[in-house]
C-alpha cells in the first residue's frame, strides 16, 4: 500500500501559500508508516515547531491500474474517505529555500491521519462533495469538489501513467484554503457532508 499527494489542487489554497496555480499535478508521497488510523492522538513531533493541519479528500483505489484512461477512471475507486496532510510547514520552508525535496515535512510517521471510507454511491454528484474541518470546535477549512483544479479522474489517470496503482492505494486529492497550526491540547473533527469521520486530539 502506498500514500500519493497532491499538492496545490485548490486554487485558494495555493494562493494562501502564495504558490504558482499548477499546469499540472504536483505529487508526491508518504510511506505507510505516515497513517495513523481509528482516532488516535497525534503526538506532536519533537523536529517542528510550526505544524499545519491539511484536511483532504481521499481516494482509495479498488484494482490495479496502469495507463489508466480518464474515461475508465471512475472504475477504479469505490470508496471515498477524509484525511489529514500534517505539514512541518518550519521544515518544508528551510527545505524548499534551498531547493531539496520537502519529503522531510511531509512523510514523517503519523503525517497521515484517515478516517472510515465511504461508498462513492452515496453521493448524489462527486463533482459536489462538501468537507470540512473543525478545531476546538471551530470551523477552520471547508471545501467542496466543484474547486478542484484536478478532478478525481484525471489525477487517477495522470499518476497511472508514471506508478502503477493496485488495490488499497490512497490518494489524497488535495487541500482547500484555510491551513494553520495545531497545538498540543488541540481536538480535530472532520467531516464529509455532515459525516463525522475524523476526532482525534493532538498530544
Amino acid at each position: 500500500m502506498k500514500i500519493i499527494a497532491v499538492g496545490r489542487n485548490y486554487a485558494d489554497h495555493a494562493k494562501e501559500l502564495k504558490n504558482e496555480i499548477p499546469e499540472s499535478p504536483v505529487i508526491f508521497m508518504k510511506p505507510d508508516t505516515a497513517l495513523l488510523k481509528d482516532n488516535k492522538p497525534f503526538y506532536y513531533p519533537d523536529f517542528s515547531e510550526s505544524l499545519h493541519h491539511e484536511v483532504e479528500l481521499i481516494i482509495k483505489i479498488a484494482k490495479e491500474g496502469k495507463h489508466i484512461a480518464e474515461r475508465f477512471a471512475k472504475d477504479y475507486y469505490t470508496e471515498i474517505g477524509l484525511g489529514i496532510d500534517f505539514t512541518a510547514r518550519d521544515l518544508q520552508g528551510k527545505l524548499k529555500g534551498k531547493g531539496l525535496p520537502w519529503e522531510l515535512s511531509k512523510a514523517f510517521d503519523n503525517s497521515a491521519p484517515i478516517g472510515r471510507f465511504v461508498e462513492k454511491t452515496s453521493f448524489q454528484s462527486l463533482e459536489a462533495i462538501n468537507f470540512s474541518l473543525l478545531k476546538n470546535q471551530t470551523l477552520v477549512q471547508q471545501g467542496n469538489t466543484r474547486d478542484l483544479i484536478f478532478s478525481f479522474d484525471f489525477l487517477i489517470a495522470f499518476i497511472s501513467r508514471f506508478i502503477t496503482l493496485k488495490k488499497g492505494d490512497l490518494i489524497f486529492t488535495g487541500t482547500p484554503a484555510g491551513v494553520g497550526e495545531v497545538k498540543r491540547g488541540d481536538r480535530l473533527q472532520g467531516y464529509i457532508e455532515n459525516e463525522k469521520l475524523l476526532d482525534f486530539e493532538i498530544k
